[in-house]
């Protein structure tokens, strides 16, 4: 049965191709990185009402999103070890974890997608790159000498939190995740944007102005969250791979690929820096000289799109099914701690205050 007109055309347009041949791109990544983006707004704005709420003291309050807790990948990456410890999972940012798990799954079995389809820094990242190109004509690359020793800033930041995280024992591990600054990290963060300090809006702006003249700025160079699921991706059955005798060496992949990478002079990508944003595959003007999948099995830019997107939702469905998406603090504990949130007891984990319990709260 041949599917409906419109939605043939649909199917189409989403597949096409936009810009001129150097700058062509599938239509369905754009559209669902602006949908994450959107999700990312709206969770924000109501996160944002909650913290308000509470800060008035307004009983009972407002939901709270869970999903703010993807910007706290540490916390996940360290209730991830404790769940490896004490055998269950911790109920202060338990999706913060839960999407530790589904970005790393997703590396794993769709290389660093999650960074080029679902994050949205990386989407940010590339619509300001974007702009540099319309602005100036072009973005710049640093020379190799300058960009090799860059790029593995963020493997040394990953390694400098990993050794933190693994070095400490378990019992440190545990009174970490239920320390007052912990509880109330997504707090910490929300303020860190709404109270922005002068060192912030700096450190800010360089990254927001550097990212229109380099392509990636943050991503490339400082994201230890992409390094880490640069290294699970590099055994990810999913590839782009390269046929020679397609090929006519016309170059328009290295141009396209936000990693840099010589697509044209590999048979395989294998690169940790690879995030199967298949631009590569978008700009190739040779038919099936390009194409992604595993060993003779090929993705359809819809098929790869709507793989990433069942990642993330299976992650979501069955955290919340099996009880594992939302925090176990109460009301009345987020109201007492956003009032007293400045206070040096939340400072970090050293700076507990003289009788501060987890019992008390639970």
């Amino acid at each position: 049965m041949n599917a409906p007109p419109h939605l043939s055309e649909l199917s189409g347009w989403l597949s096409g191709r936009t810009g001129r041949r150097a700058e062509r791109r599938f239509r369905v990544r754009r559209v669902v990185q602006v949908g994450f983006a959107t999700l990312c707004v709206l969770i924000g704005i109501q996160f944002g009402h909650f913290v308000a709420a509470a800060q008035a003291g307004s009983l009972p309050l407002p939901r709270r999103p869970a999903g703010v807790e993807a910007f706290l990948p540490i916390s996940g990456l360290m209730g991830l070890l404790d769940w490896v410890y004490q055998g269950t999972l911790n109920a202060i940012h338990p999706a913060a974890t839960v999407l530790v798990i589904v970005a790393v799954g997703t590396a794993f079995l769709l290389r660093k997608s999650f960074c080029s389809w679902v994050c949205p820094v990386g989407f940010l990242s590339e619509s300001l790159a974007r702009f540099g190109r319309w602005a100036f004509r072009r973005n710049f690359r640093p020379w190799r000498w300058v960009d090799v020793p860059l790029r593995g800033l963020k493997y040394l930041l990953l390694g400098f939190f990993l050794w933190a995280i693994v070095a400490m024992s378990p019992q440190a591990l545990s009174a970490f995740l239920h320390s007052p600054y912990n509880r109330v990290a997504d707090v910490k963060m929300e303020l860190f944007f709404t109270d922005l300090g002068r060192v912030g809006v700096i450190v800010l702006g360089v990254l927001g102005v550097g990212s229109v003249f380099v392509q990636g700025l943050w991503c490339r160079y400082l994201c230890p969250y992409g390094a880490l699921l640069g290294l699970f991706s590099w055994a990810s059955p999913v590839r782009v791979r390269r046929d020679a005798d397609a090929c006519v060496s016309c170059g328009l992949c290295d141009k396209a690929c936000m990693a840099r990478l010589p697509v044209s002079e590999k048979s395989v990508i294998l690169s940790v820096e690879c995030t199967g944003c298949l631009d590569c595959v978008a700009v190739c003007p040779k038919k099936d000289a390009l194409t992604v999948g595993v060993g003779r099995r090929r993705f359809a830019p819809l098929a790869y799109a709507a793989a990433v997107v069942a990642l993330v939702l299976v992650g979501y469905v069955g955290a919340r099914a099996a009880g594992a998406w939302e925090n176990g603090m109460s009301d009345a504990e987020y109201v007492q701690r956003i009032r007293d949130v400045r206070s040096p007891t939340y400072g970090h984990p050293g700076m507990q205050g003289p009788g501060e319990t987890t019992a008390a709260w639970r």
